[in-house]
């Protein structure tokens, strides 16, 4: 049967539009269309003209993540471009401070390295000439000794602040501590290399009453005391090198071995360059003989340090310890080199002394000045730690993230 005519447009124009509608849609598969996604159908036509710029949006911004996903999978699979990496780890601590509270010490505590190796140098000095009979080198390095542990008083109490602190190490003895022993070798030392030099006024003091007495007195007092100050000159020049590598600076403390024998030897060194300097050619030859065995010491601890420590040598090597250290080798060798090859001039033998004493203040001021670049740095404190712990793991074979207890 036929419907009514309108109904029948009406019906008509209704199945039109719907596959007008159905034909502008794509279609992944061929199911039939249930009810709800009838329903889900009607509803996006109805929401389409408010959202059409925001689907078109994300559509776009989909799109270019697909793009740029592809490009870098194209570009990982070509293997052009260029990978992203993890920059390189920096060492630092909070707020930006060293990892470890760097030495307080100034230049006064350098130049009491110095002077301390130069009073005990000078005292093996005056007691070589001495015992073989070469006043000119015993006036010498008695002097020398005196004016040096003076000015080594000096700077020590002038970085201690108060000279009553020094009196008040003297309460107690420790023999693990290299500052107690540094302030009972001082006070050994400082005396003796005082009657020492004293003795050596005696020349000028008359020869009758209670002057001459005295100045008859002097001499075997001075004799002995120049014994005593050279005994204890070897403690003097090595302990202030102890000192330093009993600290948790990194280049000091790792350098324990070398650092007393590089201050024995630029000790000797300074010792030398004094002979070489006050004593005619003819009394020298102890001076030249101290000369080549304290560049030895000194050159051979030095390439110690550099070949040795790794890491930790950096900071001798760097910046303005390197180049201290550069030239007092330098002046050392060539010191050495016109102490024994110049024997018989004087002026050669001068300038001889005159580099061994530079050559020694700049090794006592490159060693100071390295000990505190690596206390600054950060990286000369972590580093060596992490070296050490997987030293200690690998020789215990052990696994690297954690240690396995023994089983009971």
């Amino acid at each position: 049967m036929t419907p009514p005519g309108p109904v029948g447009d009406r019906f008509r124009r209704f199945r039109q539009r719907l596959a007008a509608e159905g034909s502008h849609q794509p279609h992944t598969s061929d199911e039939r269309p249930t009810a709800a996604s009838g329903a889900a159908a009607t509803s996006d036509r109805n929401t389409a003209s408010g959202d059409g710029s925001a689907n078109s949006r994300r559509g776009d911004l989909t799109t270019r993540r697909t793009t740029e996903a592809s490009g870098r999978r194209r570009r990982r699979r070509g293997g052009g471009g260029e990978e992203l990496r993890v920059p390189e780890a920096e060492f630092t601590s909070y707020y930006g401070r060293p990892v470890l509270k760097g030495p307080v010490w100034k230049w006064d505590i350098a130049a009491y390295l110095f002077t301390g190796g130069l009073a005990a140098g000078s005292s093996l000095l005056a007691a070589g000439g001495q015992l073989t009979g070469r006043p000119a080198l015993r006036r010498a390095g008695r002097v020398t000794a005196l004016a040096a542990v003076s000015a080594s008083a000096v700077f020590l109490v002038k970085d201690l602040g108060r000279p009553a602190r020094f009196h008040h190490m003297l309460r107690v003895a420790k023999p693990t501590s290299p500052m107690s022993m540094g302030t009972w070798i001082l006070t050994a030392y400082g005396p003796a290399a005082g009657v020492a030099a004293i003795a050596e006024a005696a020349g000028v003091l008359p020869r009758h009453g209670l002057l001459g007495l005295a100045g008859r007195a002097l001499p075997p007092i001075g004799h002995a005391a120049g014994l005593i100050a050279a005994g204890t000159a070897p403690a003097l020049a090595t302990y202030t090198g102890v000192l330093l590598a009993d600290t948790a600076v990194p280049s000091w403390h790792e350098a324990y071995p070398e650092l007393p024998v590089i201050f024995a030897g630029s000790a000797l060194a300074s010792g030398a360059g004094v002979g070489l300097l006050a004593a005619p050619p003819a009394q020298a030859g102890p001076a030249r003989r101290m000369a080549v065995a304290g560049a030895a010491l000194e050159l051979y601890g030095a390439h110690r340090v550099e070949t040795r420590l790794g890491l930790l040598s950096e900071p001798y090597r760097l910046g303005r310890p390197g180049r201290l250290l550069r030239a007092g080798r330098l002046l050392t060798a060539g010191g050495v080199a016109g102490a024994v090859l110049g024997r018989r001039s004087r002026v050669v033998g001068a300038l001889s002394g005159t580099a061994l004493l530079a050559a020694s203040v700049l090794t006592r001021f490159g060693i100071f000045y390295g000990g505190v670049a690596s206390a600054r740095d950060p990286r000369y404190t972590v580093v060596p730690q992490r070296e050490r712990v997987e030293a200690r793991r690998t020789g215990m074979d052990l696994p690297s993230d954690r240690a396995v207890p023994p089983a009971v």
